[in-house]
């Protein structure tokens, strides 16, 4: 399959119909790793079509006409010899494939599957773990977050749900985090300070609160794993800790096997501090007027790791309208109670 690498990122333009009924259109063919993308000339996608799936409608002429299934409506048309050449050679690789092993499996997923069989020899498993990401859907996100909370508070107990801590919790992730995360909980216990799971669900070790004079310093917490995820995203976060035979269930199945979340929540509460991008970050505490020096100083009181983060406080020497009030602020101090 080393032969295919000459097609990896091919384009041609060509003519697509979404049915019989509609005109043809000018587009542009992607030759991807496991589908044919195909986009109007402004580059916005019109859809996919899985590789194993592509059918020729006309065999041995030219332009060269395609669909992407039986009896499928689409159809689009190609006069480009290097793409009919790549498709030809993915749909006769696959046909050699199948004469041997009785059948291709059957389904989307499937076909992906396969195909990623077949160019495993140059598709890294860091871009199949990409291409994964890219296609679960925020439904399928927030059922695998929730998965991974249920495994991560086996750890580190339940979370923490003192009424009034819970409503002051909820008051400073609106007005830190806004809608851009889905929910902020406390835990007891674990290693880490914070942890962003996918589906928008941050959790914070009560060390975060408890430990510290300021609301500054949560909030200082709270962006700095909105930052760290930015630089990776949560579920791939995952799937890299999990490797390739959970990134090959997500894809085939939609699904995250228990036992793989149960191992990752005991991997990811032994990893180190958060990394993140010191001017992205500075920028996250100038959004959310919120001075960076507390967190900088809960990071590091001597402040020598985290010297940037004081001296280009955007509010040194300013004081940003409180987060909470007095009685807020204790309250989410005392939200895991006697925990």
């Amino acid at each position: 399959m080393t032969a295919l690498k000459k097609y990896d990122r091919l384009e041609a333009t060509g003519l697509w119909r979404e049915d019989a009924q509609a005109q043809r259109r000018d587009v542009v063919v992607t030759f991807g790793k496991a589908s044919l993308v195909i986009s109007t000339t402004s580059d916005t996608a019109l859809t996919h079509w899985s590789l194993p799936a592509i059918e020729r409608i006309n065999p041995g002429q030219r332009p060269a006409l395609f669909r992407p299934g039986p009896d499928a409506p689409e159809s689009l048309e190609i006069d480009d010899p290097d793409m009919i050449d790549a498709i030809e050679k993915i749909r006769k690789t696959l046909a050699r494939r199948g004469s041997k092993n009785g059948r291709l499996r059957f389904g989307i997923f499937a076909c992906i599957v396969a195909v990623i069989a077949l160019l495993g020899t140059f598709w890294l498993p860091g871009a199949l773990v990409r291409h994964t990401v890219s296609v679960v859907p925020e439904s399928k996100r927030n059922s695998i977050g929730e998965d991974a909370l249920r495994q991560l508070t086996r750890l580190t107990g339940a979370s923490c749900d003192a009424t009034l801590g819970t409503q002051a919790l909820s008051q400073l992730h609106a007005r830190i985090l806004g809608d851009t995360l889905r929910q902020t909980i406390v835990v007891p216990d674990g290693g880490r300070k914070t942890l962003l799971l996918p589906g928008g669900v941050l959790v914070m070790n009560k060390s975060v609160v408890e430990d510290y004079d300021t609301p500054e310093v949560a909030a200082g917490y709270m962006l700095a794993a909105l930052e760290a995820a930015s630089e990776i995203d949560p579920l791939e976060d995952i799937l890299r800790a999990s490797g390739v035979r959970a990134t090959l269930t997500l894809l085939t199945s939609g699904k995250v096997k228990e036992k793989t979340l149960e191992s990752y929540a005991k991997q990811v509460l032994t990893q180190g501090p958060l990394q993140w991008e010191t001017d992205a970050l500075l920028g996250l505490f100038d959004g959310a007027k919120v001075a960076s020096t507390p967190f900088a100083r809960a990071v590091d009181i001597t402040g020598e790791a985290t010297l940037d983060l004081i001296e280009a406080d955007p509010f040194s020497g300013r004081s940003p309208a409180p987060l909470l009030g007095d009685g807020q602020w204790v309250s989410l101090q005392s939200i895991c109670g006697d925990s």
